[in-house]
């Protein structure tokens, strides 16, 4: 590089370093993870010696063109924004993939902002295993009391939250400037997460082409619900990602033509339906994530809630889904009323949700360390604690018969031999319900449930 540069390494053992490089040995604390956490210290005692400060972990490389491009954009942004990098990985056939696009993280749509010649954008995954402060920045993040902290883990791990401290705890907002965002990608050199999860360039760049088009239009655009909980780890959060549930699907009426999903995400299942040769209508919880799924003839009705109701009008269906969505809005029995007018006769509602995410959270908490609620309610985790009682009483007030229930395993479980166990206790539940009034709602049914215990 055409910098001056120091490197200082930081480990909790001595190790061998060219001349040039300096190796700090110590821990924060006796656990190993917390190591990431020396880099603060180090800072504080050489604020004024260097220009900028770069962490890293050891397995990404920086260059000086993400040096340069972090300095270009930084003279354009105002104090308390920075600019943030997008890990990128390389397969063996040079494809790339990019493993911070997953999960519940997405792009904000209201944070689209253009300043001088670059358009940026929040990504609510604020980890790439490094960051660069300039010494106003760094200065800035010490005095607001959130950077010199003990090791610690809540939203992300020890190690994650030793990455992005700068922009949880510290007052600053970290855009990725999507207009010039190849600038802004670091290779993580192990290539490990390919296949395992994270989008492709063509997925990515879907997404980024939409936040362009909403910059163009100077529209705010908004997301249809928060589906990120307060949860630790943001346990229980909305997967945008989420894989095709053929389970699931299966539970759908064979009668069923027409579907409305709502508060879609990337659109993995509504595709599969479209393949069938369903007719299927979304409403998504953005138009950056919905942008891929639309391209890929999906039918999309944006806006809020009731703004999609209206576009909808007339339109009727003979299956609306809901999947994975009530536990997030404050008011279920409101949403399922708002839309079960727009169903067909002999039309049903599918609902899914996890089965008890309290008592699971409590189950995978006991004994470990970080945050904890005392008080689990919506208002204080952003998530309902769902069961199948819940729902049908939810289906109740709002004019629908629970007809009947069933528990699918979660996708959250993994193939461990004690998450196997785990996955029988930790179902999502799946309940089919149609409107009271109905005239052609099946015989027997009441409107606290009927045959809600007969499984599907």
């Amino acid at each position: 590089m055409k910098f001056d540069v120091d490197v200082v390494v930081l480990s909790n053992i001595e190790k061998a370093v060219p001349p040039a490089v300096e190796c700090l040995v110590g821990l924060p604390t006796k656990d190993p993870w917390s190591l990431p956490f020396l880099h603060k210290k180090l800072f504080l005692e050489r604020l004024n010696l260097y220009d900028l400060f770069i962490y890293s972990e050891d397995d990404i490389l920086i260059t000086e063109e993400n040096i340069r491009a972090f300095l270009d954009v930084e003279s354009d942004l105002n104090e308390d924004e920075i600019a943030g990098f997008l890990r990128v990985e390389y397969g063996p056939n040079g494809e790339r993939n990019f493993p911070e696009v997953h999960g519940h993280f997405r792009w904000d749509c209201e944070s689209v902002r253009v300043r001088g010649s670059y358009t940026l954008a929040h990504f609510t995954n604020e980890h790439s295993a490094c960051y660069i402060l300039t010494r106003q920045q760094l200065a800035k993040a010490i005095a607001s009391g959130g950077f010199l902290v003990e090791p610690h883990e809540g939203e992300y791990d020890l190690l994650c939250s030793a990455a992005t401290d700068p922009y949880t705890q510290c007052g600053f907002r970290r855009l990725i400037a999507v207009s010039h965002v190849e600038q802004f990608w670091v290779h993580h050199l192990p290539n490990k997460y390919i296949g395992r999860f994270g989008v492709d360039q063509h997925e990515l760049g879907s997404q980024i082409s939409a936040l362009l088009q909403i910059a163009s239009q100077e529209q705010k655009r908004c997301s249809l619900l928060n589906t990120e909980t307060s949860l630790w780890h943001k346990m229980y959060s909305k997967d945008y990602y989420e894989p095709i549930r053929n389970d699931v699907l299966s539970l759908i009426p064979r009668s069923a033509e027409r579907i409305l999903s709502i508060g879609s995400a990337s659109g993995a299942n509504e595709l599969r339906l479209l393949e069938t040769g369903k007719r299927v209508v979304a409403v998504p919880l953005d138009d950056v994530i919905s942008s891929e799924s639309a391209a890929r003839g999906l039918q999309v009705v944006s806006g809020d809630f009731d703004t999609a109701r209206a576009k909808i009008g007339p339109m009727r269906f003979d299956c609306i889904l809901f999947l994975n969505v009530l536990q997030f809005v404050h008011r279920p029995e409101h949403l399922l009323r708002l839309f079960a007018d727009a169903l067909s006769p002999g039309g049903a509602i599918l609902i899914t949700a996890p089965n008890r995410p309290y008592v699971r959270y409590r189950w995978r908490r006991k004994g470990g360390s970080g945050l904890r609620h005392g008080r689990l309610s919506f208002e204080t985790t952003r998530i309902h604690n769902t069961s199948t009682s819940v729902i049908r009483r939810w289906c109740a007030e709002s004019g629908l018969s629970m007809e009947r229930t069933s528990k699918v395993a979660s996708t959250r479980a993994n193939g461990s031999k004690q998450n196997r166990l785990f996955s029988l206790f930790a179902a999502d539940v799946v309940a089919l319900a149609k409107r009271v009034d109905d005239p052609n709602e099946r015989r027997g049914s009441t409107r606290n449930g009927g045959n809600a215990g007969e499984p599907l």
